[in-house]
């Protein structure tokens, strides 16, 4: 059984995806395979498929023999015609480097800061300035006592082996259970794991100890051949995963000798982190708050430190080859994470201009603070809901840091995306009860599952469609497959109980789909309640993103208990453009006035009913919107957590009419 597809999956498949697309091949008992341009991989190698530099828009056959190959055929090319396949949450689109929070890019040419002090010129790879004490991280570089194996020493050789992988495995999934670990660093971490375990590392070390290699030796080896065959690919960001190969063979290494990785543990406040290379999973397991700065020798934009820095906004300057020695016996450190320059021990002149950049850096951030706890009111003092965006638990802490009122809006398909069978409804109502009690008394607006062609899950299966986003998905889907939406019901009914669940439907059309679901939420409360389950009712609301619901706001308004307008689809819609497609991205514009009439008839038509207006687009976060839409009459924003501070300044500025 083979099928060819267009690889739709967000930069391709690098570490991430490519994890999650294994993961899932492996569900399956079949013997598959991609292929590209002729060539045919495993498709239950993480590093053999990466290497296969397969990227979005290209061509590519998934092949699979075997009992259930029909099954596993239509599972994988459904995920590679997902555009978010194997991404966590919007903020973990950048990995590819293309869309990081902040552009990562090479530095220009050598400079020199205040008072002549000579500048290291590095890759810039994560924005933000810094200056601190230097933290030098340089442990000794492992070597093969190369030795050569007698013939009875073959076998135990090789277990031995096998139990420093599973090892390291096992240290892995322990940092996997950590609840401190953000979903990206999370993924990061699990491709990392898959690669210790990869059949392309493991084969090849097992081969070589078979040849009469020590452990240890072969496994320097596999690795540095496998990374050199990421090195030679043309793409930067697979480039990037042979350090990841490198690190990987470190830990297996340095378990085979007995020994342990010098710890971050010891990091003191504010310090500038030196190293020639660093693991992601060491950088992913530090004390990241501690750290103030980020400076290697080795990685890229596109490496795992420098994603793992974004994320965390540490300023990081990487790829300063042997350059990064002259920092070896560095007491105090500057960088510029936006330009790539690091400066050794500054002189007073560079060092009282890096402390004013980096004082100012930290008033606008603090002017921002303040806004944390603040509750944003209209003049007339109606209250104005900043709420966050999410799609799994792991975001709750990140969106309470920042202030959120609330989560304005749970996409609840990532729940199911990221798991190999649909979950059960004792799982959804666990997550959405820890949801609820999270921001507890803020609401909590729970989108129903948003799954489509566009968005393929494990246990669901999709017609082919020329427009998926047209198509067979949202609401439509649901209620076409009641075994699943009743489910969700259930589990919502259950954890409402907390008082501060709201239910809203993606992809509305149609009244019809409103009274239906209404009708379905009253046979699952039904059943709960011949079952003597805990269950409570909840405000049913729609997300306006078709044109058609638009129209029929004032119908639909009279039928629910609020509106969230998703500007992100309802623009495409409002424009006939794909938001997915670049030819046609200068229409994807949310300030068009066809797309901001469509805005202001659905507020006029909910604030007419008497029914809470807000939006859960990428529209509600952006400042010089704010005000146009609170005018309107929406009264509640959702976006992700790092605009709700910024987002509430808006608000009480327009308060104070400034």
């Amino acid at each position: 059984m083979e099928r060819s597809t267009i690889v739709r999956v967000h930069e391709g498949l690098h570490a991430r995806p490519a994890t999650r697309f294994v993961k899932l091949a492996k569900g399956f008992e079949s013997d598959v395979e991609l292929v590209k341009d002729g060539k045919a991989v495993s498709a239950k190698s993480s590093v053999k498929l990466m290497l296969l530099a397969v990227k979005e828009n290209q061509e590519v056959t998934v092949r699979a023999n075997g009992a259930d190959a029909i099954e596993a055929v239509e599972a994988l090319i459904g995920y590679l015609e997902n555009p978010r396949a194997g991404l966590d949450d919007e903020s973990e689109a950048g990995e590819g480097g293309s869309e990081a929070a902040a552009p990562a890019r090479e530095a220009a040419s050598p400079a020199s800061q205040a008072g002549g002090t000579p500048t290291l010129q590095g890759v810039a790879a994560s924005e933000g300035v810094a200056i601190g004490p230097a933290f030098a991280h340089f442990p000794a570089e492992i070597e093969g006592p190369g030795r050569r194996l007698q013939a009875d020493e073959i076998d135990g050789e090789v277990e031995r082996f096998r139990a420093a992988v599973a090892t390291v495995q096992a240290r892995m999934d322990r940092t996997l259970a950590e609840d401190n670990l953000s979903a990206g660093d999370r993924g990061i971490v699990a491709a990392l794991r898959d690669i210790a375990a990869d059949d392309s590392l493991t084969g090849e070390v097992e081969k070589l100890i078979s040849e009469g290699d020590d452990a240890v030796s072969a496994v320097i080896a596999a690795a540095a051949t496998i990374a050199a065959d990421f090195s030679a690919v043309d793409d930067h960001y697979l480039n990037a995963r042979a350090d990841d190969v490198h690190a990987v063979g470190r830990q297996v290494c340095l378990v085979l000798l007995g020994q342990d990785e010098v710890s971050l543990e010891t990091i003191p406040q504010g310090a500038i982190l030196i190293a020639d290379d660093i693991g992601a999973w060491d950088l992913a397991r530090a004390p990241l708050k501690r750290i103030g700065g980020v400076v290697c020798g080795h990685g890229g934009a596109t490496s795992h430190i420098a994603i793992i820095a974004r994320s965390h906004g540490i300023p990081a300057v990487l790829g300063l080859g042997e350059k990064v020695n002259a920092l070896r016996a560095a007491k105090e450190v500057a960088i510029d994470g936006n330009a790539g320059h690091v400066i050794v021990d500054p002189d007073e002149a560079a060092r009282a201009d890096f402390t004013r950049r980096v004082e100012a850096a930290a008033q606008e951030r603090a002017g921002l603070t303040v806004f944390k706890s603040v509750t944003p009111t209209r003049a007339d003092g109606t209250v104005i809901e900043v709420a966050a965006n999410i799609g799994s638990l792991e975001e709750i802490e990140a969106a309470q840091e920042a202030g959120a009122m609330g989560v304005g809006l749970f996409r609840t398909e990532l729940l199911f995306m990221r798991h190999m069978h649909l979950p059960s409804e004792d799982m959804q109502a666990e997550t959405y009860s820890a949801l609820a009690k999270a921001f507890a008394p803020h609401s909590v607006i729970v989108r129903t599952l948003d799954i489509g062609g566009d968005k393929p899950i494990a246990g669901i299966e999709f017609p082919d469609e020329e427009n998926p986003f047209l198509g067979w998905r949202g609401i439509r889907m649901c209620l076409d497959r009641p075994d699943i939406f009743k489910k969700q019901l259930r589990a919502l009914l259950r954890a409402a109980v907390h008082g501060n669940i709201k239910v809203m439907l993606p992809m509305v059309s149609e009244i019809a789909e409103v009274t239906r679901t209404r009708a379905l939420v009253a046979e699952c409360a039904a059943e709960l309640k011949a079952e003597g389950v805990p269950h409570a009712a909840f405000d049913l609301g729609v997300m306006i993103e078709t044109p058609a619901a638009v129209l029929i706001a004032p119908a639909l308004a009279k039928e629910v208990a609020f509106f969230s307008i998703g500007t992100n689809d309802l623009t495409q819609y409002i424009m006939a453009a794909d938001r997915l497609n670049p030819t046609v991205a200068k229409l994807n514009d949310v300030t068009n006035p066809a797309v901001m009439s469509a805005i202001e008839l659905t507020a006029k038509a909910g604030v007419a009913a008497g029914i809470m207006v807000g939006m859960c687009g990428e529209a509600a976060g952006r400042p010089d919107l704010i005000p146009a839409f609170i005018k309107m009459g929406l009264t509640e924003l959702s976006m992700s957590p790092a605009s709700i501070q910024r987002a509430k300044k808006t608000i009480a500025a327009m308060a104070a009419g400034r």
